[in-house]
């Protein structure tokens, strides 16, 4: 999939504009916390975590995801790279995502809720929109296909980690507005939150049939285990078995069916 063909003019200021906000959303946390203004995403994440918490040390997963970016971003300005199928379908809207999930942690930094919101989901919306799309193309990839390793798992790790970021992100500013409807208790809304997550990794898995996306989304559902132990032993437990349920889905749905095709149905 991968293509020698040489990026134009107007394909490479594509490129240098992801390059651009892939580093942007890079620095912007760290350049955050060194200069110490607003509260860190840890912080604002942990504020109203009353419904749903995740362990904190969850969140050392975006070491791996901003590695995967900066690779992302990095081997599209090379020389060298061609402007493959999945490079040139991907190019705006990672570029979007990462432009997103930078001004995130700025919206978190300044307690702005609301925007908060529109960007974490907005973010998620503009990268698991191109990988339905794409699916036929993706489950294409051979397995030493660079853009297999270069594009799609970056861009589908960052997606299954906002998969579940995102309604933790509601859940969170809710609960701490008062806003969480008393129709149900919070144990349920955070279990139904937990089985819309769980359901729509396995839908993606198995519309992409690679467990890239899953991964993140299984960690997050162990961080939400570990962290509501104590708390809320059954949340914990049900947030255990939608990660082993997720992870093991994933597994079967990316391992166990041919690349795009799905296996015939017994007479």
């Amino acid at each position: 999939m991968s293509s020698i063909v040489k990026a134009t003019s107007a394909q490479m200021t594509r490129r240098l504009i992801v390059l651009a906000t892939a580093v942007f959303a890079v620095i912007i946390g760290q350049a955050q916390t060194a200069m110490g203004w607003g509260q860190t995403a840890q912080e604002f994440s942990a504020d109203s975590d009353a419904t749903l918490q995740v362990a904190g040390y969850a969140f050392a997963i975006w070491g791996v995801i901003y590695l995967g970016v900066l690779i992302y971003a990095v081997r599209q300005v090379l020389p060298q790279t061609g402007e493959s199928l999945m490079i040139h379908r991907f190019g705006w809207p990672s570029a979007l995502a990462f432009l997103g999930i930078g001004l995130w942690i700025v919206a978190a930094a300044l307690d702005q809720e609301v925007a908060t919101i529109v960007l974490i989901f907005g973010s998620l919306t503009v990268l698991l929109i191109p990988l339905l799309r794409n699916a036929g193309v993706i489950r294409a990839l051979d397995k030493r296909d660079r853009d297999r390793w270069m594009t799609l798992w970056p861009l589908a790790l960052l997606a299954g980690w906002l998969t579940v970021a995102a309604p933790l992100n509601l859940i969170t500013v809710a609960t701490g507005n008062g806003d969480l409807p008393s129709v149900l208790s919070p144990t349920v809304w955070a279990m139904l939150a937990i089985v819309i997550v769980a359901l729509v990794a396995l839908a993606v898995t198995q519309q992409i049939r690679t467990v890239a996306y899953a991964i993140p989304i299984a960690w997050g559902l162990l961080g939400a285990f570990v962290a509501e132990q104590e708390r809320n032993a059954p949340l914990a437990y049900f947030a255990l078995a939608a990660a082993v349920a997720v992870l093991v889905g994933a597994v079967v749905l990316s391992f166990r069916l041919r690349p795009g095709t799905e296996r015939p149905t017994a007479a």
